[in-house]
């Protein structure tokens, strides 16, 4: 390719040019690695079958959906059941709490991995390092099922290994998990735990990639390990951080239903009716399938809404921004 342009721009003759460095076509690439394009077909058929094509079923969202009347013979409705959702006696808390959820474990959530990365980098003894960064990566890999049922191990009031060292040294049992205020900010501790190690990885990533030269530089202008992190690390991660910035601002009415439901009980429903949890009970729960739908995509089309905001505020300060 290199050769082609080569001769293209000093204009030597066609012929010159050998014919396997000429400008192969997509069906030469196909034929030379169709082992590799045969094994791309899996993903991409999955892509467009679970990811794509169950955009037909939003359509339900604007229908009076039966399931014996189908698809096709449901009634439109038009905005009708966007109505009937906004108007619901448990809409607005459930808007109130996945936004409080999650707004908590960003704000807590998101500086952990930067944090961890940069104390991980400035750790010269390599299998301290190793065994560090595997054991954050490990809650990583675990279903949050096990991780709520882990959790009231732990937390539980009455079992729970904590509670059961707090009323041996003479203390009282803590409601950890049993009362509201203490639910939210163990769920918020809990996330950011689980979280914290695998946002780590691509931290690392990027200050693996900073120019040594930089911090060479900058130990000559005489500056420390606190001196290399502020003017050398942090900015050349910035674009970085930016970009994870305004994908975790996309989730912020996503929320997850596990999270949730693997930790909530009788004993905390302030702040466990979320908006999956209340799209569950619509749709599994009550057979309410186009309330339940109207309540995902009003969610979607949210989220799509704070990326395309977050990404032009990047970009207005600066930054190369997402889209």
């Amino acid at each position: 390719m290199i050769f082609v342009k080569f001769a293209k721009a000093n204009k030597i003759s066609n012929s010159v040019v050998p014919l396997q460095m000429k400008k192969r076509g997509i069906f030469h690439y196909i034929k030379k690695d169709w082992q590799l394009y045969v094994l791309l077909l899996v993903p991409l058929a999955f892509a467009l079958v679970f990811k794509y094509g169950s955009y037909f079923g939003l359509t339900i969202a604007f229908k009076d959906y039966k399931i014996l009347k189908g698809f096709n013979g449901s009634k439109w409705v038009g905005f009708d059941i966007f109505r009937k959702v906004f108007t619901m006696r448990n809409f607005g808390s459930a808007v109130r709490n996945t936004l409080l959820l999650n707004v908590l474990t960003l704000v807590f959530g998101f500086p952990m991995p930067i944090i961890l990365a940069l104390l991980l980098n400035e750790v010269k003894n390599k299998y301290f390092k190793k065994v560090t960064q595997t054991l954050i990566y490990l809650p990583h890999f675990l279903s949050f099922i096990i991780i709520g049922a882990m959790a009231y191990q732990i937390f539980g009031q009455e079992n729970g290994v904590i509670n059961n060292i707090i009323v041996s040294l003479g203390g009282s049992r803590i409601p950890f998990l049993q009362e509201d205020t203490h639910w939210l900010i163990s769920y918020v501790v809990i996330n950011v735990w689980q979280t914290m190690g695998w946002g780590t990885i691509i931290y690392l990533a990027a200050i693996t990639s900073v120019n040594p030269e930089l911090y060479e530089a900058a130990t000559v202008d005489g500056a420390g390990r606190w001196g290399k992190i502020k003017n050398v690390t942090l900015p050349c991660i910035r674009s970085t951080i930016v970009t994870l910035l305004i994908m975790n601002l996309g989730k912020i009415m996503a929320g997850s239903f596990e999270n949730v439901y693997a930790l909530m009980n009788v004993a905390t429903p302030k702040y466990t009716t979320t908006i999956p949890i209340l799209v569950y009970r619509l749709g599994l729960s009550n057979g309410k399938y186009s309330e339940a739908t109207a309540i995902g995509l009003f969610q979607s089309v949210i989220g799509l809404a704070l990326v395309l905001i977050s990404d032009r505020i990047a970009k207005k300060l600066g930054e190369d921004g997402l889209l």
